[in-house]
């Protein structure tokens, strides 16, 4: 084994136990506790972790050791169960990311724009049915890789473990349809989930300091009218001679005294302008302060659109790999193509930790 070969295996190896780590974590951390009962986000989040675990576990961990050893040694049954497994996982967490995406738009937009309305997605009985329908896809997609492999021995005899399809045409109508149903469609959900969270975002975030730049002018409106209130009702008293008390209660004595001897008209319109409160602002035009659930969404929504970014550029990058390995087969191609598929799995578990505080384990002894 040369450098080169000796670097890309402890590149895949790493990748390996970061994704290991980050989905088993992933799934821990979801598991409902003691006291309640599980929840839609939950499950969504255990099944993304399995569908990634399959991926590290059955995929990732027989390649790392296939570049170690420098060929193909599991055989040509393990072969099929890898190739199997590879597209299984693969569809099913394009699949999940998408049901994730959407679930936290509803949940974003419910919260922001609609008081808190419940959202259409948040049923186990719902999710439980479109993850149901996700893994039927993914595993009829997958079987063919079942019957249309082999273990191929090169010119430097490495062998390799290969997808093999009756002829080219059967292997482009198989592309086609994966294609678009296992990777444009979701994909194509993803980003309409995601721009609309960042447009909801944005609405939002001018809302607030809208509401704030209204609020803030009420505020001061208010305060000079309490103060030309204030100087209105006091004005007599100056007239009556300079007065050193601070008490606004004292100042409203002398001013009635002072009145005693004009009018009842005069004196009942002096005394309710000295009398009168000072005007205060309206709770309602207090600046609003987002409350804990509402925060909490905000932040999943945004590692929502952090793991689509991450998505897009590691799917489409596999996605034009797979249309030009279909074109022209290569057998670095299908190599770089698995090395974004791994990258993916391994980054995305710890967004989503990070995007609703469960990263660190806060421990009570």
């Amino acid at each position: 084994m040369d450098v080169e070969e000796l670097t890309e295996s402890i590149i895949r190896g790493l990748m390996f136990l970061a994704g290991i780590l980050g989905n088993n974590w992933l799934a821990i951390r979801s598991l409902p506790g003691k006291k309640s009962g599980i929840r839609t986000n939950e499950v969504l989040f255990i099944n993304l972790a399995v569908s990634n675990l399959i991926t590290n576990y059955l995929v990732d961990l027989p390649d790392t050791m296939a570049d170690f050893t420098g060929h193909w040694f599991l055989g040509e049954t393990y072969c099929g169960v890898f190739r199997f497994c590879a597209d299984l996982s693969e569809t099913s967490s394009i699949y999940t990311t998408f049901f994730i995406s959407t679930f936290w738009y509803q949940k974003l937009v419910g919260s922001l724009k609609r008081g808190g309305a419940p959202v259409q997605l948040d049923s186990l009985c719902l999710v439980g049915c479109l993850l149901a329908g996700s893994w039927t896809v993914a595993l009829v997609f997958s079987i063919p890789h079942f019957f249309f492999i082999k273990v191929e021995t090169g010119n430097d005899s490495h062998a390799d473990c290969i997808d093999v399809f009756p002829n080219a045409i059967a292997m482009q109508i198989y592309d086609v349809f994966y294609l678009i149903l296992a990777n444009a469609l979701p994909i194509a959900g993803i980003v309409f989930a995601s721009v609309q969270i960042v447009i909801t975002l944005l609405q939002n975030q001018r809302r607030i300091k809208g509401h704030n730049s209204d609020a803030t002018k009420e505020m001061v409106k208010d305060e000079i009218e309490s103060d030309e209130s204030r100087n209105n009702g006091t004005s007599v008293t100056f007239a009556s001679g300079p007065s050193t008390s601070k008490d606004p209660n004292d100042s409203a004595s002398l001013t009635h005294i002072y009145t005693a001897k004009r009018s009842p008209k005069t004196e009942t319109n002096k005394h309710s302008r000295a009398g009168a409160p000072p005007s205060l602002s309206r709770p309602s035009q207090m600046p609003a302060k987002p409350s804990p659930s509402s925060s909490t969404q905000v932040r999943a929504a945004k590692s929502v659109v952090a793991v689509a970014s991450v998505f897009l550029v590691c799917w489409l990058t596999h996605l034009l790999l797979r249309i030009t390995n279909s074109i022209h087969t290569s057998s670095m191609l299908v190599e770089v193509a698995s090395y974004i598929a791994a990258s993916y799995t391994c980054i995305i578990p710890y967004i989503f930790l990070h995007g609703v505080k469960k990263l660190s384990c806060t421990c009570k002894g």
